[in-house]
């Protein structure tokens, strides 16, 4: 597969979709500056409501392809085709999804950007642990991430033009190990941790979740940080 592809579909959809910020919120940017212009990067952001993917593709004039889940439990009908029309690399949650993975691998090494929600997916409004994928794709092409945190999405629909928020990050990484086996998972789940605390410090206090130095909201979010997509019910999903 060769990158960028789409280019003018996905060119009109980008204006469309910064268009309907504009029109439904009072959409801001921050930290432009620290997306390179060019060379492989991965954009890593928390993922608490079923618009952040739109926001992600606006936050740089690069073209972002997507790693995701295979369906979207969480978001309405109407909005299931975007992702499709788009084009994104799907994977099925709570399996190793080879296809995918490989596919996002090809991206970078063609010096492009690919952009994954490590917590997997949208069922809370506060950070949760990170799945391994975000980090594996780090440490496997050596590229550099950029953390993002959204803010105000979850209010899109509920508020009158809520403020919503784009806060870019400094680049992290690039990572690497040597490790394998448990070994290299543990690895994986380290450097996962980290780029979970670099999205966290780029939200208010109240979203920070699992990685909250508020006890009370650590022990809140714990409540409701197992990943769903591992039950019987859920998984592949």
């Amino acid at each position: 597969m060769k990158y960028p592809r789409r280019i003018i579909i996905r060119f009109f959809l980008r204006l469309l979709a910064k268009f309907a910020f504009l029109v439904l919120g009072k959409l801001r940017i921050t930290g432009l500056e620290n997306i390179p212009k060019n060379g492989p990067v991965i954009l890593v952001a928390n993922h608490f409501h079923f618009a952040d993917p739109v926001a992600m593709l606006v936050a740089t004039n690069r073209q972002v392809e997507f790693v995701g889940g295979f369906r979207f439990p969480n978001a309405p009908a109407i909005v299931k085709f975007i992702p499709r029309l788009w084009g994104y690399f799907p994977v099925f949650r709570g399996a190793y999804s080879r296809k995918g993975l490989e596919a996002a691998k090809n991206v970078l090494a063609q010096d492009g950007v690919l952009g994954i929600f490590p917590e997997g997916g949208a069922w809370a409004q506060v950070l949760r642990p990170a799945r391994p994928g975000a980090a594996f794709l780090g440490v496997e092409t050596g590229a550099i991430i950029i953390p993002i945190g959204l803010v105000g999405f979850t209010d899109l629909f509920k508020k009158w033009r809520p403020e919503l928020r784009i806060n870019i990050g400094k680049p992290v990484g690039p990572f690497k190990t040597e490790l394998s086996g448990k070994e290299r998972r543990g690895e994986l789940d380290r450097i996962g941790e980290h780029i979970m605390r670099q999205i966290a410090e780029l939200l208010p206090h109240e979203y920070h979740g699992v990685f909250s130095a508020d006890a009370e909201l650590k022990n809140q979010a714990q409540s409701i940080a197992s990943f769903p997509f591992e039950r019987d019910d859920m998984r592949g999903m």
